[in-house]
């Protein structure tokens, strides 16, 4: 079969994917085998690509946000899903299950999580596969491509709203606004709360108005009014700051991204004083995913998806890199 696989990991410009042809996986116990239909391009992806990430498994093919249908069945597994199924495979693709994390029912906290397309190898590839345990039934009214970001910009968004405790009927700001970022705010909307959108690119801000946010200005840039929440997407820490001071007394920033460069130095009275806080997102849990699937299916999201052939997997992710992306990237085999 056709993959990628990131055989030296380094600025994207550097060439860190390479286009190879390797035998198709089998499934092992517990496991199913997915003809891989469309896959998402994740900045996640990147980091793994570019090395901000450490390497978990040399030569990894990256890859968490798969479409795809069951082609077949290892041993051992559970009938939740049958050949001919249409299912997903998504970022986390293991926990223990009896560490106290888990047990408590924070298993994306769980020291012994594995991640597809970090650890295992994921769906930048003609077939993948998923422990059965960890795949998901996809909502209807959804094409392939349009699915593929939910599996991941759309779960992790979800999990960055609760984190940012976003009062009813309450101001949240969005700083970014990429395949997540676009996914949350709508989400958001749909729960009656005001968006204001900080970033960088002109067709984003664009997006976001057509959209339905009430504002979108540049990144650092204050919004017009004070904020009740905020979510941080874009993964630099100098946006940390300006986030912070656009929140009102307590306000909360979530901050969605796996990775994060240096955070500068806060200033104690403009950035946390009057109780604001600044919280982290850490993966996400399964019931995060089903809860979130579940709102997908009864809330239409609009779902920006500029499509690649696999064969141009490296094309996107510079696009990705460079923010030439308006919307969630998907590959499509």
């Amino acid at each position: 079969m056709t993959a990628w696989r990131v055989t030296a990991p380094g600025p994207i410009d550097t060439a860190p994917v390479e286009r190879v042809t390797v035998q198709i996986p089998h499934p092992g116990p517990g496991e199913l085998l997915v003809a891989v239909h469309a896959c998402g391009v994740c900045r996640t992806d990147l980091h793994v690509a570019e090395g901000d990430l450490p390497v978990h498994r040399r030569g990894v093919i990256p890859g968490h946000e798969v479409v795809g249908e069951v082609v077949g069945i290892g041993p051992d597994t559970a009938d939740e899903f049958a050949v001919g199924d249409r299912v997903g495979v998504a970022w986390l693709r293991h926990t223990c299950g009896r560490c106290r994390y888990c047990v408590r029912g924070d298993e994306n906290l769980c020291p012994d999580s594995r991640y597809t397309g970090w650890d295992a190898d994921g769906g930048y590839a003609e077939f993948t596969t998923v422990p059965a345990a960890f795949a998901h039934h996809l909502p209807s009214g959804y094409s392939d491509a349009e699915l593929a970001p939910l599996l991941c910009a759309g779960i992790i968004g979800y999990r960055a709203l609760a984190r940012a405790q976003v009062p009813a009927g309450g101001r949240l700001g969005i700083y970014g606004f990429g395949g997540s970022a676009h996914l949350t705010a709508q989400v958001a909307l749909a729960k009656g709360i005001e968006v204001h959108v900080m970033t960088r690119g002109a067709r984003a801000r664009e997006l976001a108005l057509a959209l339905g946010a009430a504002s979108a200005q540049g990144a650092a840039d204050r919004p017009p009014v004070p904020l009740d929440s905020a979510i941080l997407f874009a993964p630099v820490g100098e946006l940390v700051l300006p986030a912070l001071e656009a929140l009102d007394r307590g306000g909360t920033l979530s901050i969605a991204g796996i990775h994060l460069s240096d955070i500068p130095t806060l200033n104690y009275q403009r950035h946390l004083f009057q109780e604001r806080q600044l919280r982290s997102v850490t993966s996400n849990t399964r019931a995060d995913a089903r809860e979130f699937l579940a709102f997908a299916g009864e809330h239409r999201i609009d779902v920006t998806t500029p499509r690649y052939p696999l064969g141009r997997a490296a094309d996107a992710l510079g696009d990705l890199a460079a923010g030439r992306v308006s919307g969630a990237a998907v590959l499509i085999v």
